[in-house]
This record gives structure tokens, sequence and C-alpha cells, in this order.
């Protein structure tokens, strides 16, 4: 014998404000949901951005602070491929002086970024505070002298890239 099993059939439900209720609750956290997806994917955005602002601004103060005479052509042209605007303007047309100088006192820059800060920054732009040091070693000094930067660079995002389009010694 065979035994059929019945189900009652799912009663509609008899009150319409339930219903309402359900469905207004419903709403809200579908668009809560959404509004926090949105809130969390615009924070790591912003973190991103500020991560890669520091470490373009890191990398230029570093390529700023650390020349050799024996390979300044390098040198300069590594510090013009994270510049643009004013500051590859002003240090494209000194790179021919800085060239006779540096190589004329055998200069040796060894730099060191301690700590960078981020002032300000939008989607393409970027103020950041940077605290570097290097040994500086030439024929004045060969056993080598420390010297401070505290810098001011600010950046632009071009070409999927943030350079350096000032930089400003600060207090």
């Amino acid at each position: 014998m065979t035994r059929v099993l019945l189900t009652r059939a799912v009663r509609p439900l008899r009150h319409p404000r339930a219903v309402a209720v359900l469905a207004a609750m419903a709403a809200v956290l579908t668009v809560s949901s959404g509004w926090l997806g949105h809130q969390v994917y615009e924070r790591h955005t912003t973190e991103r951005r500020h991560q890669d602002i520091l470490a373009a601004a890191r990398q230029s103060a570093l390529n700023f602070t650390s020349l050799d005479y024996r390979r300044y052509d390098r040198d300069s042209e590594t510090v013009l491929k994270g510049a643009t605007g004013d500051f590859e303007k002003q240090f494209s047309a000194q790179t021919e002086k800085l060239t006779k100088i540096v190589t004329d006192n055998k200069s040796v820059s060894e730099g060191q970024v301690l700590e960078a800060g981020i002032a300000s920054a939008d989607e393409r732009t970027a103020r950041v505070l940077v605290v570097a040091d290097s040994k500086v070693t030439n024929v004045a000094a060969p056993q080598g002298t420390s010297r401070n930067y505290r810098l001011q660079l600010d950046l632009v995002f071009e070409g999927g890239r943030w350079l350096t389009s000032n930089v400003e010694f600060v207090g």
C-alpha cells in the first residue's frame, strides 16, 4: 500500500500590512547593502591611491637625493622619468650645469627616505611631505657629510602614473 503524503498549501498572508512591512524591510536591506558596498569600494580605492602616491613620492625623493658623478647621466634621467611640469622643466634646464658641478666635485649622494605623509590628495593631484637624509661624499668631504631634507612634493596623475610636478625644500 502506497502512502501519499498530502501537504497543505501555503496560505496567503491575510495581513496586507505584514506584507508591506516585509517588502519595506527587504528594500531597506537592499539599499543599505548597496550603500555599504559602495562605501567599502570607495575606501579601498582611496587607500590604494594613497599607497600609490606615497610610493611615487618616496621613489622621487630617493631618486632626487641619490646621485653619483660616475653615472650622473643615468641618475638624472631617472629623476626626469618621474617628473613632469615645472619640476621636469627646471631639472632638465639645470642638468648640464649640475653634471659639471657633480663631476668636478666627484659628488656621491646616497639618499634615504625616513618618512613620508600625504598633506592633501584627490584623484588627480597630491601634496606629500617627505623627510629624507643623505650621506654626501665629494672632494671637499671624502669622509662624507650628512644632509637632512624636508621636502614638499607636488604630484599629478598622468598617463596612469603619479609624477612629481614640483619640489620645494621646507623648514
